[in-house]
């Protein structure tokens, strides 16, 4: 009897599995349909005006009365703004092979709300490439990760423009996966609270799912407080992830105050130990982030230079950024690239 239990409840998870997986797929198959249906409707709109030569007055009269009558005859789902999107889907997306069947018209309705085509592109990317649900795609514009990945990139900002928008965030090498700053705002920390190292960690282990998203994609939690042995002395490293698309162990050091150089050292120690005593053959070499509240930029130069290893240091903050504050730095420094190229 024990033994048909367990066959009936494994045959239960298996075939949970494949219902789970069925209404997944219904479900996407659905969506892919309506973004198919949704941009006709903006292609049909869009030649009609084209063809009429529309005043712009006249335009919104007449995607008021369409709204009515689709609405009437379909039901919900043809409110004046949706239609609108509709419009706007086409105009965006002329040739829809670009349009990705992989999203759903929600996530396209916050992707028309950016202007910047390169921005937009790159949002889409990363929707697709990494799942985003919509929630995860709004975060992930209020927290204005296209300008923070740009910021990380130092002297390669330009170049990273047009990577971006057209593949996304690639994880090709160890700076790939570094932002600046690194938002922590699903913490609930006030910015002005004192807050221990010890506390942060903890509160990022209670929320590691959005802690997760937070760093990107390819991570997996290995642990916190790994220890390390070294003669007599014991040594623990706050944070340890492991990154399958690298395959690199990813130690973080958390600091609640500025970077100093002797936590570069204590972390480049720490690398040292993973690469001889942890690491399998097939792992790439460890990588190092140190995440604190402020570095002095020529500082953290001089600190991180010449090592073997690879460590970055950068910033995290308990609000979400201002966007204008960062686009304007995006900007300063791809002036000055602009400039440097233009006197060699």
């Amino acid at each position: 009897m024990c033994d048909e239990f367990l066959m009936v409840g494994e045959m239960l998870g298996q075939i949970r599995l494949v219902l789970e997986q069925a209404r997944a797929n219904v479900a996407m198959a659905i969506n892919g349909e309506i973004v198919v249906a949704y941009w006709n409707i903006g292609r049909i709109i869009v030649e009609h005006e084209q063809e009429r030569n529309e005043r712009a007055t006249y335009g919104k009269r007449t995607l008021k009365e369409l709204s009515k009558l689709l609405t009437k005859e379909f039901g919900s789902g043809f409110s004046v703004s949706n239609v609108y999107n509709m419009r706007l889907f086409y105009l965006k997306y002329q040739k829809f092979q670009t349009v990705s069947r992989k999203l759903s018209w929600s996530h396209y309705c916050e992707l028309l709300l950016i202007q910047d085509n390169d921005k937009r592109s790159f949002y889409e990317k990363e929707c697709a490439n990494a799942s985003w649900s919509v929630r995860e795609l709004k975060r992930q514009l209020e927290t204005s990760l296209y300008e923070r990945l740009l910021l990380s990139s130092g002297t390669e900002n330009k170049e990273r423009v047009i990577e971006l928008a057209r593949n996304g965030n690639e994880i090709l090498k160890p700076g790939d996966i570094i932002k600046d700053p690194y938002v922590f705002e699903f913490l609930g920390i006030p910015e002005d609270k004192p807050v221990l190292e010890s506390n942060l960690e903890s509160a990022l282990v209670r929320h590691i799912e959005k802690f997760l998203l937070e760093l990107g994609k390819g991570f997996m939690f290995v642990g916190t407080q790994q220890r390390i042995t070294l003669g007599n002395e014991h040594y623990y490293v706050d944070m340890v992830f492991y990154n399958k698309i690298l395959h690199s162990y990813v130690l973080i050091e958390l600091k609640t105050k500025k970077l100093m150089p002797v936590a570069v050292g204590q972390l480049n120690m720490y690398l040292n130990y993973y690469a001889e005593e942890v690491n399998e053959e097939s792992d790439n070499p460890p990588i190092g982030i140190i995440l604190c509240t402020d570095r002095d930029f020529l500082g953290a130069e001089y600190a991180l230079g010449g090592l073997n290893n690879k460590i970055f240091a950068s910033k995290y903050t308990y609000v979400i950024p201002n966007k204008e504050e960062l686009i304007a730095q995006v900007e300063v420094v791809l002036g000055k690239i602009d400039k440097t190229k233009f006197k060699e």
